[in-house]
C-alpha cells in the first residue's frame, strides 16, 4: 500500500516539478509559498474585517490566527516527528530530476504545513464569510490550491503531503469556524 502511494505520488510529481515546469511559474511558484507575499492579503482582511464587523472583526481575525496556529502545530509538531517522511528533495531517488527552484528545507515532509496552514485560513473564510459575501469562496479556493500546487511544483512536497495536510487543516477550520458561527455569529449557522 505505501510503495503504491509512493509511486503515485512520484509519477504525479514528476507531471507537475518536470513535465509541468515553465518560465513563468519558476519565478511565481517560490512566491506564492513565501508568507511574506501574502502580508499585504492578511494586512486587507484585518482592515476589511475592522471596517465591516467592527470589534466582532477583530475577533474574527483573532480566530483567523488561532486557525493558523493550531493547523501549524498539529501538522508541525504533533504528525511530522511522528511519520518522518523524507521530502522529495531530499529523496535520492529523486535529487537527479528535481530543479532547486527553493531550498529544500530540513523537516518532514508529511503533512505539508503550508497546506494544512492555508487550506485551513482557507475553508475557516468560507464558513465563517463565504455566505454573506460571495467573492469569497473563489478568492480563497485559488489562494488555498495555488499554495498546494506551488508546493508540489518547487519540488518539496509530495502529492499525499499536500492531501493529508489540506485534510488536517479543513478538519481544524472547521471546528474552529463552528465555535465562531456560536459564539460571534459569523457562519450559516447563526442564521
Amino acid at each position: 500500500m505505501i510503495s503504491s502511494i509512493q509511486h503515485i505520488d512520484e509519477v504525479i510529481l514528476r507531471a507537475i516539478h518536470v513535465n509541468g515546469q515553465n518560465q513563468v511559474f519558476d519565478v511565481l511558484m517560490p512566491w506564492l509559498r513565501n508568507p511574506y507575499f501574502w502580508a499585504p492579503f492578511y494586512l486587507f482582511l484585518l482592515v476589511w474585517m475592522w471596517q465591516q464587523f467592527g470589534r466582532r472583526g477583530l475577533w474574527w481575525c483573532l480566530f483567523f490566527f488561532v486557525t493558523f496556529t493550531f493547523c501549524d502545530f498539529v501538522s508541525a509538531s504533533l504528525i511530522k516527528p511522528w511519520v518522518h517522511r523524507l521530502r522529495p528533495c531530499q529523496d535520492e531517488n529523486l535529487s537527479f530530476i528535481l530543479r532547486e527552484l527553493v531550498t529544500c528545507g530540513s523537516g518532514y515532509s508529511f503533512p505539508s504545513s503550508h497546506a494544512a496552514n492555508h487550506t485551513g485560513l482557507a475553508v475557516f473564510m468560507i464558513l465563517t464569510l463565504g455566505h454573506q459575501f460571495r467573492w469569497v469562496k473563489p478568492v480563497a479556493i485559488l489562494w488555498a490550491l495555488g499554495v498546494c500546487y506551488a508546493q508540489m511544483y518547487v519540488g518539496v512536497h509530495y502529492p499525499s503531503d499536500i492531501l493529508g495536510g489540506a485534510f488536517i487543516g479543513a478538519i481544524i477550520a472547521f471546528l474552529i469556524s463552528r465555535y465562531m458561527a456560536f459564539r460571534f455569529g459569523f457562519g450559516k449557522a447563526s442564521h
